[in-house]
């Protein structure tokens, strides 16, 4: 696999390079930044996310969890006479409930996270340029499936959008 890295001190410049590749139907296997870039994930053509759907599903499971466990300890598992109160007070379940939810749903977030990015156990994971992580923009392409014309397009499409460095890699 063979890959051409474009490198921008600028989110302007970012994503314009970004906005000139895709529009020139050239794919971009990734942009890597120091922090979030609005309107990136709209230049990249990026879906909406399904992270806040896997939060939905952890938390209402938790909920379901935390309630339904409560409701069985205090009626049929354990239930106590206290001063004569009913065994089933829900008002009183509400916040190991609320807890639930937010555990449920964190570990829910986590764990989509985990496997959307491919973050787990032995993952292999290239770090392009140390600088992405502090000031610096790269945005990848793969060229394996281009002819050498194609990339020379995107090395000139990165010229012509200010890229302060362009590398070439061959795996």
């Amino acid at each position: 696999m063979n890959e051409i890295s474009g490198y921008y001190d600028k989110e302007s410049n970012l994503l314009n390079a970004v906005k000139d590749l895709r529009e020139n139907n050239i794919k971009i296997k990734d942009v890597f930044s120091p922090y979030p870039v609005h309107g990136l994930d709209h230049a990249m053509g990026l879906k909406r996310s399904w992270l806040p759907k896997a939060a939905f599903i952890g938390g209402a499971i938790g909920a379901i969890s935390g309630f339904g466990f409560q409701t069985w300890v205090f009626t049929k598992a354990y239930p106590l006479n206290i001063g004569g109160k009913p065994f089933m007070a829900a008002p009183s379940f509400i916040p190991v409930t609320f807890e639930c939810t937010i555990l449920f749903a964190a570990f829910a977030i986590v764990l989509a996270y985990f496997f959307k990015s491919n973050l787990g156990l032995g993952a292999n994971n290239k770090i392009y340029d140390e600088g992405a992580t502090d000031d610096r923009f790269v945005v990848v392409i793969d060229t394996s499936d281009l002819s050498i014309e194609g990339a020379e397009q995107v090395k000139s499409k990165f010229e012509n959008t200010g890229a302060l460095d362009i590398k070439t890699m061959n795996n």
